[in-house]
């Protein structure tokens, strides 16, 4: 029972002495009309995991958006340096979509609700300023793998800016 309560206590202790950030995608919620939050939880200097949140507010009939109309992310990141404000990442990610995609049939246009998982990689940089404070830029292309009815590519690009506690 001691050596449980010990594991436990070590368990619990590595994630509340862990790295962490929050951090809103700028440029999705001024190009766009979209949010997009994005938590990341480091494992060591130089990995760590995170998951991001789509919800894209554009109507459907605006000239430019993402078919997506949310989009959960969960993802890995590898940093290949270890300066301590700039760093240099690839990621992996796996995007679970849903959205409207156009369809012609019968003379009509028809909007096919869909939901499918998107594969991906995705390159950037990161921004570590000593006070906590994280910007990352980055872009990759995923891409979907279970639906006929949804787009085939799926973008992942970002700015984001937020704070590591």
């Amino acid at each position: 029972m001691k050596k449980l309560i010990l594991l436990f206590t070590i368990f619990i202790s590595s994630f509340s002495f862990a790295q962490q950030e929050i951090k809103i995608d700028i440029a999705d919620a001024l190009i766009i009309r979209g949010l997009e939050f994005s938590y990341e939880h480091y494992l060591s200097e130089d990995s760590s995991f995170g998951v991001s949140a789509l919800f894209n507010l554009a109507k459907q009939t605006v000239d430019f958006r993402y078919n997506e109309n949310t989009m959960i992310t969960p993802y890995y990141r590898h940093y290949f340096t270890t300066h301590s404000q700039w760093n240099i990442f690839g990621e992996g990610f796996l995007g679970i979509n849903s959205g409207k995609k156009e369809s012609i049939k019968d003379s009509g246009i028809y909007d096919i609700k869909y939901t499918d998982g998107a594969l991906g990689i995705a390159v950037g940089t990161k921004y570590i300023a000593k006070g906590g404070l994280v910007i990352d830029l980055y872009g990759g292309i995923g891409r979907n793998l279970f639906g006929s009815d949804s787009p085939i590519l799926v973008p992942r690009v970002g700015l984001n800016v937020g704070w590591r506690f």
